[in-house]
């Protein structure tokens, strides 16, 4: 089966950074809600879409919705933004960059630095620093103040474009996972399900998973889900141990990353259900980095059985991410096979 490309790049284009996710709510609530049994949206703006299973036990799967963006801290003299990251950024990547200002009307800003021709030597060898780059407007500062002010919130600029196997992005982390939990609720819309699954698009995971931890709170799910990208380093340089994930070897099965160790059950259950509907797949462990799933796990009174589902993803926290299309569509089977089969696993401790 082939990916809707359609809907996946507008949801890479829709913008959400962590704290300001209106927008890309407002499409998922209209993709999903014909497909679900309830929407429910908390005072922070997670959204549950709630399918009804034969039993009230509850799982739970987090795809957050926000992506790495900026914040305005600052309008100098001349018209010229400063800014503080929201999410993890290398600087470098900042170099040559379009943005969009999210003021009282969307604005295309550039983001730029010092000239290597100005340069000193000593500068030229130093390592970028996110102080080291403004945001230019090409307006006086009178004009910006009439739509920008300070907290106004900033995403890049760049479209999905289709690359091989591949497509390539801003966002897709974690606009992959939200396409991906999105596709799933339709594919099981007429499918019965053994317990009540909330697939919640969280927000503000980029600043600490701070979604996932009210959402778990709120609804104590028995098992859970983590649904996200993660790093695929099979590129020039890598050593094999460092690559992490491969494009195009199948979707991935989380064993732990900095913030979680994934419950063996779940792991060993997620194998099993891969294998059984031959889902290619391939094992995640991420020393470095966290996901909802710890939200997902922690959070819960008494902890609840989790794991994740991954999306080998290149180029992460850079402005041209990509992703394998049939990894892509591997991730949607695999979930929608875990949630059904779910009461067939004996998931006691042994």
């Amino acid at each position: 089966m082939s990916i809707n490309i359609n809907l996946l790049s507008k949801i890479c284009r829709t913008p959400g950074a962590p704290g300001f996710e209106q927008k890309v709510r407002e499409l998922v609530i209209k993709e999903v809600e014909p497909y679900v049994d309830a929407i429910e949206v908390d005072n922070m703006g997670n959204v549950s879409a709630i399918k009804k299973g034969k039993s009230d036990k509850r799982v739970m799967i987090g795809a957050h919705m926000d992506e790495i963006g900026f914040i305005v801290t600052h309008i100098d003299d001349d018209g010229f933004l400063r800014f503080h990251t929201l999410g993890g950024f290398d600087p470098k990547t900042h170099t040559a960059q379009r943005v969009i200002v999210h003021g009282k009307k969307d604005l295309i800003g550039v983001m730029s630095s010092k000239p290597i021709h100005v340069m000193t030597p000593e500068e030229r060898n130093k390592l970028a620093k996110n102080s080291d780059y403004f945001i230019d407007l090409g307006m006086k500062k009178d004009e910006v103040e009439k739509f920008v002010e300070i907290g106004t919130p900033v995403t890049r600029q760049r479209d999905l474009i289709e690359m091989g196997d591949c497509v390539n992005s801003k966002s897709l982390d974690n606009r992959l996972a939200v396409f991906v939990l999105i596709e799933m609720l339709k594919e099981l819309k007429d499918t019965e399900v053994p317990y009540d699954i909330y697939g919640v698009f969280t927000v503000q995971e980029e600043v600490g998973l701070r979604g996932a931890n009210t959402s778990a709170q709120n609804i104590q799910p028995d098992w859970g889900f983590g649904l996200d990208t993660t790093i695929a380093f099979d590129c020039p340089g890598a050593a094999k141990h460092e690559k992490i994930t491969s494009l195009g070897k199948g979707t991935a099965i989380k064993i732990m990353d900095s913030r979680t160790i994934c419950d063996y059950r779940m792991v060993a259950y997620m194998k099993q259900v891969a294998e059984k509907h031959k889902i290619t797949w391939q094992p995640e462990i991420l020393t470095a980095g966290g996901t909802d799933t710890a939200g997902i796990q922690q959070m819960t009174d008494g902890g609840s059985i989790a794991g994740a589902v991954s999306i080998p993803t290149r180029h992460l926290h850079q402005s041209v991410e990509m992703a394998n299309k049939e990894d892509i569509r591997g991730s949607i089977d695999l979930l929608k096979a875990c949630c059904i089969e779910l009461d067939l696993y004996d998931w006691s401790f042994k």
